[in-house]
């Protein structure tokens, strides 16, 4: 089989596009303390808190905290409770907790779980930071919290990030 320059050239554009596209996909996060698991879609993503049979909390950075944090917790919740009253239950306790807080808005989300995001800003160490929270409903009594959170502009333009890890979020 022959193969001319121009064809050649094509063939090794298509391979190095499949290997590029390998490399470019980070790590899955998949735990045997945890019932969840996500996928990592950068390697900056270290994670600096692991699961145990008596925590079941996950934690990764991006880079440092500043940079974007990501806390993974379960929260077990009444059948009846709505996703508005629960994300009202954290609002309180971050007003409580973070100087210069504001609310900001709330949005409709949809990956392997639904759910809705809550965007807000607070003041840390005299710097702008920023959250968003993403609220899953995995079924009728258990709700995954994912927050993020980081220096404001950092945390926005991480934003494809954090949205591809809640895409991913799905329980075992």
């Amino acid at each position: 089989m022959r193969f001319n320059k121009s064809s050649l050239t094509a063939l090794i554009g298509v391979i190095m596009l499949f290997a590029i596209s390998g490399f470019a996909q980070g790590d899955m996060f998949s735990d045997p303390y945890v019932n969840y698991s996500f996928a990592l879609p950068d390697a900056s993503w270290k994670q600096t808190v692991k699961p145990s049979a008596t925590s079941p909390n996950v934690e990764y950075v991006n880079g440092d905290r500043t940079q974007g944090h990501l806390q993974i917790r379960k929260l077990t919740v009444a059948k009846d409770a709505i996703l508005t009253d629960i994300i009202d239950d954290e609002e309180q306790k971050l007003q409580f907790n973070n100087r210069g807080f504001v609310a900001g808005k709330e949005e409709n989300f949809s990956g392997r779980l639904r759910g809705t995001i809550f965007n807000f800003e607070y003041v840390a160490s005299s710097r702008n930071m920023s959250g968003r929270y993403y609220f899953l409903r995995a079924n009728d009594t258990t709700v995954y919290l994912l927050r993020f959170s980081g220096q404001k502009d950092t945390l926005r333009s991480i934003r494809h990030h954090t949205d591809s890890i809640a895409r991913t979020f799905v329980v075992k």
